[in-house]
C-alpha cells in the first residue's frame, strides 16, 4: 500500500522549529536555520541566520567533506585544516625508510615540499543541494519490495548522471526521514590533495586509546592539507604543474579564544544517526548488536597488535586500520554504556507506545508491516556484520571481490551498473588498488580472516551461506588449510597484477587466473543473492518508514517537541555554548584544558610521551598572543554542548562572529551514545582550541608561512 503524502515532513517540521528548538540539540539542515533565528540569537549568534541557509555562500561554502570526516578552508590558496586522525591515512601513506611521519610529524617548508595524499583521498566541496523528491518517487508509486528499490535507485542514478555530465563534480541523492524526501547533492571533487603540516603522533594523538572519548583531554588533533587543481582551475589528478585551488570562501582563524558560556556553532558532515529508529531497533542495539560488535572488534584488534609486535613492517602498514578499529570498538562500548545509562530503550519504547496509540488506519497498518520487516532483518544481523567485515577489513580479498564485481558490472550499460562500480567510480577503485601493498601483510590478513570466518562458522544454519561454507570449510582446521592455500598461491600482492586485472575488469573481460580471483568468482554470486534480499527489504523500508516518520512528527508536535532528520552524511549545523560537564555525583569538569595537563599526564612512554620540543616550550612559558587572558597560560582543548557524531571529526567550530575558534575531534565517554539518544545532561563535544594550533605553529614546530597565509599573528 503506497502512502498518500500531503505536506512534506521537513516542511511540517519547520513550522515547529522557532518555538520548540533547543540550542543544544539538533543536527539541522542549513535550510532550516532561518526558522531558528530566535534560538540562534538567544544562544549568542551575531550573524544573519538567513545567510546560513545557502551552502554555496560563506561561511558554509568553506566547509568541506575531507576523506571520512570534515574540514574547512582557511586561506584563499586551498589550505584546509582537519583532524590528525582524519588525515592519518595520508600521513601513513607517505611513510618511507628514514621518515616516519606518524611519529615525527611533518612540516612543508615550501609548497614544493608538500606531499601527495593516497590516490583515493578526496575533498568534496558542496555546490548545490536540491530537493528532488517528486523525480525520485515518480516511478515508485504503487510498487513494493525490490521493484520499489529499483525505481528509486534508477531515478537516483538518472539524476546523478545528469548532474555529473558536465564533469568534475561528484553527485549523490540523499534521503531525508528514511524515504519521505530526497535531495540531490552536487560536490566539486578535488583529487590532488597534499600534506602540508602534521604534528607528531605524541601531539596529534596524545593519550591515544586511554584518553579516547575522555575528558579532560590534551590532544592537538589537527593537520593541514592543501587542495590543488589544474592550471585551468578544474579538478585534476596529481601533477607537479597543478596550482592551489581557489575556494569559494575560507574561514578566518579567531584570535580570541572560547570561554565558558560563549556561543559556539559547528558545521560538518555527520555520518549516520538513529534517533528516529523504532523501539525494537533500540532494544536490539542494546541487547545484541553493540555487544557483538565489541567482541568482534576486540578480536581483530588483538590480531593486528600481535602481528605488529612480531613484525615492525606490519605494524606500520596496519597503523591506520588499527586506529580505526580501536576507535570503532571504543565507540561501540561507549554507545552501549550510554544507552543503558540513559535508559534509552525503555524511554523510546514508552514514547513509541504513545505514538502508536494515537495512530490509526492505513498509517498504522504500514507501521505494523514495517515492524515485521525489521524483525526479519535483525535475525540476520550477525551474518551481515561478519561478512561485511570480511571484505571491509581485508586488502587482497577485498581487491579480488571488487575486481570480480567490477567485471560483472562492466558488462552492463553504465546506467544499470551497481552504484560504486559505474564509470564514475573507476578512478576511486584504481586508487584503492594502487595502495594495497602499503596496507597489507599476508600473515595479518589471514589472521583477521581467521577471526571473522571462524565466528561465521559458529552461526546457526539459517544464517549460513553455502558458497562461503564451500570455500572456507565448516571447521577451524578446514579454514586454516583454505587460507594457507589461497594466500600461498595468489599474486594479487603485487600492484601490477592487480592493475592488469583492473584493466580487464573495467572492460568486462575475463580476469587472469589467480587463487583469490577464482575464489571471488564463487563468492560474488552469493553476495549478489544476499544483496538482492537486502534490496528487497530496503525497498519496503523506504516505502514504509515514511508512515512511521509522519506519525512520529505528529506525536512530537502534540508534545511541543521539534524534530530534525537523522544525519546521513549531508551538511548539517549545530549550535550551543562552551559548557562544563558534571557526569557523576561530586565530579565536575571545567570546559577548558591547558598545557599544564600535558605535563601532568606525561610519563615519557607511549601514549603519554610528550615530545621534548613541546615540553621545553611549555617550560619556557612563552605563549604570546595565544595565552588565555584569564587562565594566564596556553589552552589546549575545550568542551561545548554541540550536537555531533561520527563524520563530524574535523568540523570547524565557529564563534559568534563566524570565526574558526576550534576543530571538533571527539565526544566524551558519557555521550558516545548520542548517535541514538541525545541526553543533555551528558552530551558534550571535544575540540582542539585554535589558539593551541597557532602556538604550535609559532613556537614549537614553526610554520610561520602558514600563519602569514592565514592572516594571524606569528607571536
Amino acid at each position: 500500500m503506497h502512502m498518500t503524502r500531503t505536506l512534506p515532513l521537513a516542511a511540517s517540521l519547520a513550522l515547529l522549529l522557532s518555538s520548540t528548538a533547543r540550542a543544544d540539540e539538533g543536527m539541522w539542515l542549513p535550510t532550516q536555520l532561518p526558522s531558528l533565528a530566535e534560538p540562534l540569537r538567544e544562544a549568542g549568534f551575531r550573524g544573519d541566520p538567513a545567510a546560513l541557509a545557502d551552502v554555496t555562500q560563506a561561511p558554509l561554502s568553506a566547509v568541506v567533506k575531507v576523506g571520512g570526516g570534515t574540514g574547512s578552508f582557511v586561506s584563499g590558496d586551498g589550505l584546509l585544516v582537519t583532524n590528525h586522525h582524519v588525515a592519518y591515512g595520508v600521513i601513513q601513506y607517505n611513510i618511507k625508510a628514514g621518515a616516519n611521519l606518524i611519529d615525527d610529524g611533518f612540516v612543508a617548508q615550501a609548497r614544493g615540499e608538500e606531499l601527495p595524499a593516497n590516490p583515493d583521498f578526496r575533498v568534496l566541496v558542496t555546490t548545490a543541494f536540491d530537493k528532488v523528491t517528486d523525480q525520485v518517487l515518480a516511478d515508485a508509486k504503487g510498487k513494493t519490495g525490490r521493484a520499489y528499490y529499483d525505481a528509486v535507485d534508477a531515478a537516483s542514478k538518472r539524476l546523478v548522471a545528469a548532474c555529473e555530465a558536465a564533469g568534475n563534480v561528484r553527485c549523490s541523492v540523499a534521503t531525508m526521514d528514511y524515504g519521505a524526501d530526497f535531495y540531490r547533492v552536487t560536490q566539486l571533487e578535488l583529487r590532488d590533495i597534499r600534506l602540508v603540516y602534521a604534528p607528531p603522533r605524541a601531539i596529534g594523538n596524545y593519550g591515544d586509546e586511554i584518553d579516547n572519548f575522555m575528558w579532560p583531554r590534551h590532544a592537538g588533533d589537527f593537520t593541514f592539507l592543501r587542495a590543488y587543481v589544474g592550471k585551468d582551475g578544474k579538478p585534476a589528478d596529481y601533477s607537479a604543474d597543478n596550482v592551489p585551488y581557489q575556494p569559494p570562501a575560507f574561514l578566518k582563524m579567531a584570535v580570541e579564544g572560547p570561554k565558558e558560556g560563549d556561543f559556539a556553532m559547528l558545521a560538518g558532515y555527520p555520518g549516520i544517526t538513529y534517533r528516529n529508529r523504532t523501539a525494537a531497533e533500540f532494544e536490539a542495539q542494546v541487547g545484541h548488536v553493540l555487544p557483538a560488535r565489541v567482541a568482534v572488534f576486540d578480536a581483530l584488534i588483538a590480531q593486528i597488535e600481535a602481528a605488529g609486535k612480531a613484525n615492525a613492517e606490519a605494524r606500520t602498514r596496519y597503523a591506520s586500520q588499527l586506529q580505526s578499529l580501536k576507535n570503532n570498538r571504543k565507540r561501540a562500548a561507549g554507545e552501549l554504556e550510554g544507552l543503558q545509562r540513559s535508559d534509552a530503550a525503555r524511554l523510546r519504547a514508552t514514547d513509541e507506545a504513545g505514538m502508536l496509540a494515537a495512530t490509526r488506519g492505513a498509517q498504522k497498518q504500514q507501521i505494523d508491516q514495517l515492524q515485521q520487516l525489521l524483525a526479519q532483518g535483525q535475525a540476520l544481523g550477525d551474518r551481515d556484520l561478519l561478512l561485511g567485515l570480511v571484505a571491509g577489513q581485508t586488502q587482497l580479498l577485498r581487491s579480488a571481490l571488487t575486481l570480480e564485481r567490477l567485471r560483472l558490472e562492466s558488462a552492463k550499460p553504465d546506467a544499470q551498473r551497481e552504484t560504486g562500480y559505474q564509470q564514475r567510480d573507476q578512478a576511486l577503485i584504481e586508487g584503492q588498488l594502487k595502495q594495497v601493498q602499503r596496507r597489507y601483510d599476508a600473515a595479518t590478513e589471514k589472521a583477521l580472516l581467521t577471526v571473522l570466518l571462524g565466528r561465521y562458522q559458529q552461526l546457526p544454519e539459517a544464517q549460513r551461506v553455502p558458497a562461503f561454507d564451500a570455500a572456507f570449510g565448516r571447521t577451524p582446521a578446514e579454514l586454516a588449510k583454505a587460507l594457507d592455500a589461497l594466500y600461498g598461491a595468489t599474486t594479487l600482492g603485487t600492484e601490477s597484477e592487480r592493475l592488469s586485472r583492473f584493466a580487464a575488469a573495467r572492460q568486462g573481460q575475463p580476469l587472469a587466473d589467480d587463487a583469490l580471483i577464482a575464489l571471488a568468482a564463487k563468492l560474488v554470486p552469493a553476495q549478489l543473492e544476499l544483496e538482492n534480499a537486502r534490496k528487497t527489504r530496503e525497498g519496503d523500508l523506504l516505502r514504509l518508514r515514511p508512515a512511521y516518520m509522519q506519525a512520529l512528527a505528529a506525536w512530537r508536535a502534540k508534545q511541543g517537541r521539534a524534530s530534525y532528520p537523522d544525519a546521513n552524511s549531508t551538511l548539517r549545523v549545530s549550535f550551543g555554548r562552551v559548557t562544563p560537564l558534571a557526569p557523576r555525583d561530586a565530579v565536575a569538569y571545567a570546559p577548558l584544558t591547558t598545557v599544564a595537563g600535558i605535563v601532568e599526564k606525561n610519563t615519557g612512554t607511549v601514549p603519554f610521551d610528550a615530545p621534548r620540543p613541546l615540553l621545553e616550550a611549555i617550560a619556557k612559558g612563552d605563549f604570546g598572543s595565544t595565552a588565555d587572558p584569564v587562565l594566564k597560560t596556553q589552552t589546549v582543548d575545550f568542551l561545548t554542548n554541540l550536537d555531533t557524531t561520527g563524520g563530524n571529526s574535523g568540523s570547524p567550530v565557529l564563534n559568534a562572529k563566524g570565526e574558526l575558534m576550534g576543530l571538533n575531534f571527539d565526544s566524551n565517554w558519557e555521550a558516545v551514545s548520542a548517535s541514538w539518544w541525545y541526553d543533555p545532561r551528558y552530551k558534550r563535544a571535544i575540540h582542539v582550541d585554535a589558539r593551541y594550533i597557532r602556538w604550535l605553529l609559532a613556537k614549537v614546530y614553526p610554520a610561520p608561512a602558514l600563519l602569514r597565509e592565514m592572516g594571524v599573528p606569528a607571536q
